[in-house]
């Protein structure tokens, strides 16, 4: 059995106004114990997520 840490429903990011759309309908269950990692060059964004 596993427990959720972190769970993320339907997750939508929008910038200027709403009218750029970084993600839509994103979905993450993140099980306790496990690691996220962001990867990414520099300037991409990784911080604001």
């Amino acid at each position: 059995m596993t427990t959720t840490g972190l769970r993320v429903n339907h997750l939508r990011k929008t910038f200027q106004g709403g009218s750029v759309v970084a993600c839509q309908d994103v979905n993450l269950d993140i099980e306790q114990g496990e690691l996220l990692v962001l990867l990414g060059p520099s300037g991409c964004g990784k911080t604001t997520t």
